[in-house]
Parts: C-alpha cells; structure tokens; sequence
C-alpha cells in the first residue's frame, strides 16, 4: 500500500504481527523521512539501491548509536556516518535517511527490509563476547532456526548459522554473508539450544573477549501466533 507517513511517500507491504516489512522509496536527495508500515520501531534495516551496483547499508539498533552503520556486503567494522541514517533512530512509523547515495540519491529506487523483534517468533540485539570456550549465551526466548552475527568493533565477517544444514550440536558449519563462496567449517562455533544460543569458541569473529556483537535469530517453532489443537 501506498505510505505517507514520511516526507517521502513510500510503497509498503508489512505483517505488523511478524515484525517485517519491504519499503520501495524514490530518493531526493535531500534529508528525508520514510514510512515502513510497522506498528514498532525497527531494529534493524537494510537498504539497497535498485539503480546501480552500490553496498547495502545497515542500520542496527545494537550498534553504537544511529550514527553508526555497517554494510552488508564488507566486512568493516561499525563507522560514523550520520549521512546514512542522519543519527537518528527509527520510530514506530518512520525511519530516516541522509544525503548518500547509497540511500537517497535523487530520482533513484532503493528498497529497505525493516524488522522488529517479536516474541516467541523473531530477536535482534547485541551481546559482548568473553574469550572462551564456555562462551557467551544469548537469550531469545525460542531455539533458533537461523542465526546471523556480527562482530561490530573490528573488521569481521557476517557469520550465518542455521538448523536445515547442520541439525545437531555444536554448529561450525558456516556460509558468509557478504561472500558468494561454499559454506565452510569453522572453530567459530555455537549450540543452537531452546532458548537462544551459546558460544562455543574464542575466535575473533563470533566470541573475542570484550568483543561487541549484532546478531539476529529468527524461531524453529514460532509459537506467538500458535493455535492450540
């Protein structure tokens, strides 16, 4: 549907229940707001221009602030750049965006995937990392059926996870995000487990200590919208 919410009118399809939506905009150049149709505030949002071959902005409500971003296809770590998401945070109906072209070039389409976590079906967060083998664990509320990292302090991967690949524990066999290579085995491992996951190594990527960590984890079993039987 049609969306004014924003200063630019945008096209959304949204499952408020679900917490997703795919936002199709026109750039202006110009400092800007865009209607996502969500009932919360995203927490997580890629961009990516549909004109041209250009990177895929992230904004993620786990890194530093809304100044930050990162890219879905580089490795880098989190950088200031205010001309992305103009440092501010998305709200319950819009998100904004700054003067790259990246995100707003004039006359050019771009589409944007917002997510919200919620209960029992989706999680985005942060989590710290503590160097060690009996390694961190991250709440959700669900076992996970796919997991993403990644490490936003120094320059790493976007490390991929998931249960149809690799049913058992400890998971190591990985495909990165930002790469069109075969999935690989890794020492950067994990326990998908009922209620989260846990780290299971101390490799820079997934479990440095003091290292600081973006992921998302969608359910195996969503339950929030069950139906009893």
């Amino acid at each position: 549907v049609s969306n004014t919410d924003g200063s630019i009118t945008s096209t959304v399809s949204a499952n408020t229940e679900s917490g997703f939506s795919i936002v199709s905009y026109t750039g202006t150049g110009a400092n800007a707001t865009v209607g996502h149709g969500l009932d919360s505030a995203p927490e997580m949002i890629i961009f990516k221009e549909r004109n041209g071959a250009t990177n895929w902005p992230v904004y993620h409500s786990g890194l530093s602030s809304a100044a930050y971003a990162l890219e879905l296809n580089q490795t880098l770590a989190q950088f200031s750049y205010p001309a992305y998401f103009q440092s501010t945070d998305p709200t319950s109906s819009v998100f904004y965006i700054g003067t790259d072209t990246y995100i707003n070039n004039n006359t050019d389409n771009y589409i944007a995937y917002c997510f919200h976590s919620v209960e029992g079906f989706s999680k985005f967060g942060s989590y710290t990392g503590n160097g060690n083998a009996d390694g961190t664990f991250v709440y959700t509320g669900f076992r996970p059926a796919f997991v993403i990292l990644k490490r936003t302090d120094s320059a790493n991967a976007w490390v991929m996870y998931d249960t149809a690949r690799e049913t058992e524990n400890v998971h190591n066999s990985i495909l990165l995000v930002e790469s069109y290579g075969a999935e690989t085995t890794t020492s950067n491992t994990l326990d998908i487990i009922s209620n989260g996951f846990k780290l299971r190594s101390s490799e820079g990527a997934t479990n440095a200590s003091g290292g600081s960590y973006i992921y998302m984890a969608f359910a195996e079993n969503p339950f929030k919208y069950s139906n009893a039987r």
